[in-house]
């Protein structure tokens, strides 16, 4: 899963990321004008958008995002705690809020909790197709009940195709998904990982489920 952190306070987003990266893939944003040009150009599953920045208002921020439909969560790290001001950071788009100083843990449930509220194409828990299970949360990976250990990228991109399944996607989307958007990556890089995951997840096995999509890209779907 990729995050956007929108943050100025350089120690505190290093910190951040060094924390959340154990669970997601972590885009860093200094500035509201850098936060909003990612999350315009890029897909995340959730940001993290401080209050203060140097050059913008958070809230601002905040809205000039659901202004141009995006839908993804969001959560506002502020140091303001009157009522009035939480309502208005809700008010702005803001699915939650969180108030510092804070705790990692307490960080970590909110984001899952927003995860787990994200309707209809984002499925939380253990992902099914065919005799094949992936299962985020723990980053467990099992065929006809066979453990597959893979590696981050490799389990990044197999999550990524199966909450995709029947639809082709390109090695644009992939590279979007699975590495830091500032990471120059060649689109070859994915042509390589999807070779390492057909000979863990397919090659074993006498069905295989992921497929070349000729022009486009990869995708999985049952056999």
């Amino acid at each position: 899963m990729k995050l956007l952190l929108i943050e100025d306070n350089r120690s505190l987003a290093d910190s951040l990321k060094k924390h959340l990266g154990k669970n997601f893939l972590v885009d860093v944003a200094r500035t509201g004008e850098e936060g909003q040009r990612h999350a315009l150009t890029n897909s995340h599953d959730v940001i993290v958008l401080d209050l203060n920045l140097p050059d913008t208002n958070g809230a601002d921020v905040c809205k000039n995002i659901r202004n141009a439909q995006i839908t993804t969560p969001i959560l506002i790290l502020t140091a303001v705690a009157d009522i009035p001001s939480r309502v208005s950071l809700l008010n702005a788009g803001a699915d939650d809020y969180l108030t510092k100083p804070f705790s990692i843990a307490e960080l970590r449930a909110r984001l899952g909790a927003l995860l787990r509220r994200v309707p209809a194409s984002y499925t939380p828990g253990v992902l099914t197709i065919c005799d094949l299970t992936v299962d985020p949360n723990r980053r467990k990976v099992e065929r006809a009940g066979i453990p597959i250990s893979l590696r981050r990228k490799e389990f990044d991109i197999l999550e990524y195709l199966i909450r995709n399944r029947g639809r082709a996607v390109t090695r644009a989307m992939i590279l979007d998904h699975a590495w830091d958007t500032n990471k120059e990556t060649w689109h070859n890089t994915v042509d390589v990982h999807i070779k390492h995951l057909r000979d863990k997840v397919d090659r074993p096995f006498s069905a295989p489920l992921i497929k070349t999509a000729y022009g486009i890209g990869y995708m999985i779907d049952e056999a």
